[in-house]
């Protein structure tokens, strides 16, 4: 099952990581256990185990349970299922849409301060809480000048709206 489409590696390479993606790869279409697909593809039976329940959490593989009549054994099943994969990733970027359209706000909003050895970001009511003066070095805190990442929160916004339309 060769994943061609960049979006869609990238997406599930974020999922399941670089085993977990070539096993999805070389996995055959046919229904098996997950020792035979560890077998199949030469992947790590737990790194199977871990991308087959990564990709089931998130609809992308089924099971079907099968009990052996003389053990009382269960077996499992397994199949990837990629068809609801579209689904998923346009859920994904939603998400990403309302998180950066809250950063947005947040920083529109918001006046920061930093230190300039990189302790931390501060809010102008706890900056001044410390009298401009980093708690953790004692260094100065300087206002930071947010416009240059709400510029490119708003043009990453704008992008992925296109996208969608």
């Amino acid at each position: 099952m060769m994943v061609s489409d960049v979006a869609v590696r990238g997406y599930l390479k974020n999922l399941v990581g670089d085993d977990g993606l070539e096993m999805i790869e070389r996995a055959s279409i046919n229904e098996l256990t997950d020792e035979k697909i560890a077998e199949e593809t030469g992947s790590n039976l737990n790194t199977v185990r871990r991308t087959l329940y990564i990709l089931y959490e998130n609809r992308l593989a089924n099971y079907r349970r099968e009990r052996d009549k003389d053990s009382g054994w269960l077996t499992y099943l397994w199949k990837v299922d990629l068809s609801d994969i579209s689904r998923n990733m346009d859920e994904e970027a939603q998400k990403l849409i309302r998180r950066l359209d809250t950063r947005l706000d947040f920083e529109g909003q918001s006046v920061c301060y930093t230190c300039e050895n990189g302790c931390g970001r501060f809010l102008f009511e706890t900056a001044s809480d410390y009298d401009f003066v980093c708690p953790v070095c004692h260094v100065g805190l300087d206002y930071q000048d947010s416009s240059v990442l709400v510029d490119a929160v708003r043009s990453k916004l704008e992008e992925l709206r296109r996208a969608f339309e």
